[in-house]
């Protein structure tokens, strides 16, 4: 368990047979393959090459979509084995299957974070492709600005929009601010170029960060599902992804402080 608080473990029911998955990890997570260590299990026969690509197909939507401080560990690891007991499954109802237990895995990995104080839900739509939408979105989960913030309750959402257009300006994709819109909490608080903000706007949505947030000390079960929610609309095309961060809080900066190997 090392720095893990509580145990993650999820399930699903694929034809005759179940898909078992239990992860570990909380601190040094950033997608690339997987920064953790992942273990599915199986009992539905299903030929290897089917397995390796569904795995694949999944984790790239799901534990390479999280980051909890956008630093890799040296063991990624995501494996599936299967026992094949069981007749094998449709192949797009066992790929559903996995992708439910991982995207399960994936939030819990999150909301069990060193230090969380609150899981970010970033949406990024109307990109040019996935790819773009991906990394627009990790933008805004990796900025230590936007990750203060929302540990500070503090909806300073000029952060949010400066991460994406730090993003878009360094890789040169074309960006328009008239054209995005941005929610928080399902509140539009960017669109046409200019902030949609007053006094009582960021009352309510300080109180929304507040709902959402978590205690850093982590006790060792799961505290609730509840997430800071934030769409972006580029305004491009039509292409979207979801990123699941962390925020930066007191708790986390203590435990890698004091952290020896």
């Amino acid at each position: 368990m090392t720095t893990d608080a509580f145990p993650k473990v999820r399930q699903a029911s694929v034809g005759e047979g179940t898909i078992v998955g239990t992860a570990k990890g909380a601190g040094m997570i950033e997608p690339n393959m997987a920064t953790m260590l992942c273990f599915l299990c199986t009992d539905v026969a299903m030929p290897r090459d089917t397995l390796r690509e569904d795995l694949a197909w999944c984790v790239e939507r799901t534990l390479n979509r999280i980051s909890v401080d956008s630093d890799q560990s040296t063991s990624d690891t995501a494996i599936l084995l299967s026992s094949a007991r069981r007749p094998p499954a449709p192949r797009n109802e066992f790929r559903r299957g996995l992708l439910e237990v991982l995207s399960g895995l994936s939030f819990d990995i999150m909301r069990n974070a060193e230090g969380i104080g609150h899981v970010m839900r970033v949406r990024v739509t109307g990109a040019k492709d996935e790819s773009t939408a991906v990394l627009a979105a990790r933008a805004i989960v990796n900025s230590p600005l936007v990750k203060t913030a929302v540990f500070g309750n503090d909806p300073n959402v000029g952060r949010i929009v400066s991460a994406v257009g730090d993003y878009m300006g360094n890789v040169g994709e074309p960006f328009d601010p008239d054209r995005m819109k941005l929610r928080m909490g399902g509140t539009e608080i960017f669109a046409a170029g200019s902030f949609e903000l007053d006094a009582e706007k960021e009352e309510k949505l300080s109180a929304y960060l507040k709902s959402c947030a978590l205690d850093t000390k982590r006790p060792p079960w799961p505290q609730h599902d509840r997430t800071v929610d934030i769409e972006v609309d580029l305004g491009v095309s039509s292409a979207s992804a979801e990123v699941l961060g962390a925020d930066l809080s007191y708790e986390y900066i203590r435990e890698n402080a004091d952290y020896r190997s």
